[in-house]
């Protein structure tokens, strides 16, 4: 179990008082956390909703941590020791604006500490000691952008500044009761652009609307004051200005092309450049230390080397910290910086800073070195894939036996000091490693049982991760080259993993690699991104880009000589591009032409297609022969007034089916519909598609599908009357189960469907399976009419639901479990059996002797089922199950804001002894019954000699 918070947004520092120092973070996955300053630990986390985004934090009375959340709709007060909350606050206004959060240390002589917030158009005053609002003040007027809140010091006014299309506001406004001291606003003929700053109490910059001429303001008192600079008269040269949102103290930074200007803003509001520094990616806000001093840091980069540098607000020459610090370069391009001071042995100032990467990792940097990292970069993953570990290889190298004896006799050392108890705390740990890394679960190669593997997982920074399931360590780490910004692709993002090349026993030369795939952009048709890589050693071996746009992957049941598995991606336009883009595959592609289909799914235009390869694309569209044209199939389209698509499930292609027959109590025997080509499909009435309880029961109806995805037939619907989603879904070998909320009854459901083959149905006499009298070896088509039945049943479950899985196994024989993901973010383990759909209330004897479970109309929830114990996986979005080959169990990952991995065995470990068998016992046992015969039989010897002496 593994604990993370995402990419930091904001960092306060609290390192005032005595006790350990901490930072206190805000990050894109809605965490507050406290972390250690000395090792990067949690001190203590919160996530807050996925619509509860945090707009701004800081630290009140320098014992809360305040944050703005929910588009400025809730300020909250957490114990900045331990995380509890103190107080939350509500705050209603009349439209949507930006959120701004102000927290001054006084406002006067005997004034309560209030905390300003301007949020949803009304500026509100809240006490920070118990939340209450004193004044509230609607500014929602005009179309003004209100953008700063200014407290001159030892004030009791404040100051709202902001800024329509082509003129500046300002607002004096009492703190003691919200009175309107005074309003100013003028027009500036040429338009604003971008944000306001604020380099002073007293005076404000802006941009032009042509991004040409920065605009200097002052508002002493209330008069505002408007001046112009030309940007190619104060730089020298002309080009795309923008102004940077760092909280300068007297200074605005002005970032042209790869260079960042910094003019200082004189007393008369005049600005004046004082350098002009190449290559910055990233600059602090101003930190105010001893005696009224100012400083702020800047980062230059140059690939895995950092430039740290401190200068002084007040004079520009001078500076107080300068020193480089070698990172590691697949962390990328530093995004933000956040410093703070400390007071040396010498009393003299030293400096830490915080920086946040482009890859989501935090390191914190003191001293020239990284005294820590996080890499926060797993709170976001995307897409999970795994990869069996090398085969471990007969015969050792003289040099690597020679290194083994160095290491044991170097670990006997360390073991000698500690039981003399002379060992140094490094000592220690080295201990400690060492016996991690001799750990039989921590090695770097197969076991027989099949649960060493690697977890390769891709985050939302476009960096892939291998993972050791045995520990959870990180093997490698790979920020993909063509997952970062670039003049080609601007906003690239990850879609999918797919295995590429899984080299089997007789082709174990070759490493396995992986598939990664994504576009730039959004939109559907931005082009797509293919990326290769090496499974074991992280290196990109391969990557296309741009290439035409991704709309499906399809992973073919084919693969070529070197053991690569065929892909066609079918683009926007419909046409499929197959990879690898080789002759052989063309060749393996072309034999089964006719045999590939696939099914799309138009949420949007309520529309499920079914799509067929007919041949290769004309020359106008494309000429490298790896292109095919498809015609549509067939099509359902769901009326959009009474139906909309809102989930759909289909079985995972690699589950293994141990057996199509079902044997029931009464020795009847059912025959399981299994078709990988099924898919199920919920939709909800239009008036539903809100959230739970936003529309009456007699309004509400759920209807479920079964779709044969080749012949587009509907072999199954339903209807649920008062229900609506969310649904979630499970589809594994002929049944499907899926929950939803029940309006009639309060409560959620979970519903339960099995699907039969009644074209067997004959074959039930032993006597005619014996002479082979049976269709069972007949070649089954998908376009021949099936003959199914289907049973359903349905039971009350007391959770939400985030996400379902189920358990898979090697063979298909261990019995199914569930796994839930509660909105708790706990995994529950649920056995199938309870969701049978043959419950009765009164099982007969055979029924009992099958396994057939008396029915309840709630689903049971065992304190003892919760796979994850005590532990939350914060933020939980899905479960993933891999199946060990061991056949009784199955490895379960779980990720969101936290990783949890561990091992289930749904029918106990039935083929195997359990980790704490007691071997020992189990041989004494056996030489003491070998000792009992061997005395019995001296015994029984000597008994009969004596008896033939008589």
């Amino acid at each position: 179990h593994q604990q993370y918070i995402g990419k930091v947004k904001k960092a306060v520092f609290q390192t005032q008082k005595a006790g350990r120092k901490r930072v206190v973070v805000s990050t894109e996955e809605n965490a507050i956390a406290a972390l250690d300053l000395r090792h990067g630990e949690i001190f203590w986390r919160l996530i807050l909703g996925v619509n509860d985004a945090i707009d701004e934090i800081d630290i009140a009375l320098g014992k809360y941590v305040v944050t703005l959340s929910s588009g400025g709709s809730v300020l909250r007060a957490w114990n900045l020791p331990d995380g509890q909350m103190i107080w939350e606050s509500f705050l209603l206004g009349s439209k949507p604006s930006r959120s701004l959060l102000l927290t001054p240390t006084n406002f006067g002589a005997n004034k309560d500490n209030v905390i300003l917030v301007y949020s949803n158009g009304c500026l509100h005053a809240v006490s920070s000691i118990d939340g209450d609002i004193l004044w509230k003040k609607d500014l929602a007027q005009n179309g003004m952008d209100v953008q700063h809140l200014v407290h001159p010091e030892e004030s009791d006014t404040i100051y709202t500044l902001g800024i329509g299309d082509t003129q500046f506001e300002a607002y004096v406004i009492s703190v003691r009761n919200g009175e309107v001291l005074k309003h100013s606003n003028m027009e500036f003929p040429g338009g604003f652009s971008g944000d306001l700053l604020l380099p002073t109490s007293d005076k404000a910059v802006v941009l032009d609307s042509s991004g040409s001429t920065l605009v200097s303001i002052s508002f002493v008192g209330g008069e505002i004051k408007f001046q112009k600079f030309q940007i190619s008269d104060l730089q020298g040269y002309s080009g795309v200005a923008v102004l940077l949102p760092s909280k300068l103290a007297g200074m605005v930074a002005v970032k042209i092309d790869r260079s960042l200007l910094f003019a200082k803003v004189k007393a008369e509001g005049t600005l004046e450049v004082v350098d002009t520094v190449p290559g910055v990616e990233a600059v602090s806000d101003s930190l105010t230390f001893a005696d009224g001093q100012t400083a702020f840091g800047l980062i230059q980069q140059d690939g895995g080397k950092i430039q740290l540098t401190v200068k002084s607000s007040n004079d520009w020459k001078s500076h107080f910290l300068k020193e480089s610090i070698e990172v590691d370069q697949q962390r990328g391009l530093v995004h933000k910086i956040f410093i703070n001071n400390y007071v040396r042995t010498d009393r003299t100032y030293g400096f830490r800073a915080l920086i946040v990467m482009e890859d989501h990792s935090l390191l914190l940097l003191q001293q020239g070195a990284v005294v820590w990292n996080r890499e926060d970069a797993l709170a976001s993953i995307i897409d999970v894939t795994t990869s069996e570990l090398p085969v471990q290889k007969d015969g050792v190298s003289v040099a690597k036996v020679e290194h083994n004896l160095f290491e044991w006799l170097k670990g006997h050392l360390l073991k000698l000091k500690a039981t003399l108890m002379i060992a140094t705390p490094d000592d220690v740990a080295a201990v400690l490693q060492i016996r991690l890394q001799s750990a039989e679960k921590s090695k770097m190669t197969r076991d027989h049982n099949g649960f060493r593997k690697l977890l390769i997982v891709l985050t939302r920074a476009g960096k892939l991760f291998a993972l050791h399931t045995g520990d959870g360590r990180i093997v490698w780490s790979r920020l993909l080259t063509t997952f970062r910004k670039s003049g080609t692709c601007e906003s690239p993002r990850g879609l999918k993993l797919y295995q590429w090349q899984v080299p089997h026993h007789h082709a174990l030369d070759e490493n396995p690699s992986v598939l990664v795939v994504g576009t730039c952009g959004h939109n559907s048709d931005a082009s797509g991104i293919l990326s290769f890589v090496d499974a074991y050693k992280g290196e990109e071996l391969n990557y296309l880009a741009p290439t035409r746009s991704i709309a499906q992957v399809i992973p073919l049941p084919f693969t070529d000589s070197t053991e690569q598995r065929l892909h066609l991606i079918i683009d926007a336009e419909g046409y499929g591009h197959l990879y690898p883009r080789t002759p052989e595959a063309v060749d393996i592609f072309q034999k089964e032409l006719g045999n590939i289909y696939w099914y799309s799914v138009d949420i949007n235009n309520n529309l499920l297609k079914g799509h067929v390869v007919k041949k290769n694309c004309k020359e106008e569209i494309a000429d490298d022969g790896y292109c095919f044209e498809s015609s549509d199939l067939w099509s359902v389209v769901f009326p959009s007034d009474s139906e909309k698509i809102i989930a759909t499930s289909t079985r995972i292609l690699s589950e293994v089916v141990h057996t199509q027959a079902k044997v029931n109590a009464d020795q009847d025997v059912l025959y399981k519909y299994i078709s990988k080509n099924v898919l199920f499909l919920a939709t909800v009435t239009p008036k539903a598609m809100g959230n739970i309880g936003s529309v009456t029961p007699d309004d509400s109806w759920l209807y479920v599908y079964l779709v044969d995805t080749i012949t587009g037939r509907v072999l199954l619907r339903m209807s649920h009357h008062g229900c609506q989603g969310p649904v979630h879904a499970v589809f594994s070998e002929n049944w499907v189960v899926y929950h939803y909320f029940n309006l009639r009854a309060h409560r959620y459901e979970m519903s339960v469907v099995e699907i039969y083959d009644q074209s067997r149905a004959d074959n039930k006499d032993v006597l005619k399976l014996v002479l082979g009298k049976h269709n069972l070896s007949a070649p089954v088509s998908s376009y021949a009419r099936p003959e199914v039945m289907t049973k359903s049943q349905s039971y009350f479950f007391s959770h939400s639901v985030k996400a379902v899985a189920v358990t898979s196994t090697a063979k298909g024989i261990t019995s199914k479990q569930l796994l839930i993901g509660t909105i708790g973010d706990q995994v529950l383990a649920l056995d199938k059996r309870f969701l049978d759909p043959r419950r009765t209330l009164n099982p007969t004897q055979a029924e009992k002797e099958e396994g057939i479970i008396p029915l309840t109309d709630t689903l049971p929830i065992m304190p003892q089922a919760y796979v994850t114990h005590a532990l939350k996986v914060e933020g939980l979005r899905s479960i993933i199950t891999i199946p060990a080959k061991l056949e009784s169990t199955t490895l379960v990952f779980a990720h969101g804001v936290d990783l949890f991995f561990t091992r289930l065995a749904p029918s106990k470990t039935y083929d195997s002894l359990t980790d704490d068998f007691n071997y020992a016992l189990l041989l004494l046992t056996i030489v003491a019954l070998v000792i009992a015969i061997f005395v019995t039989w001296i015994w029984s010897e000597k008994k009969e000699l004596q008896e033939k002496w008589r």
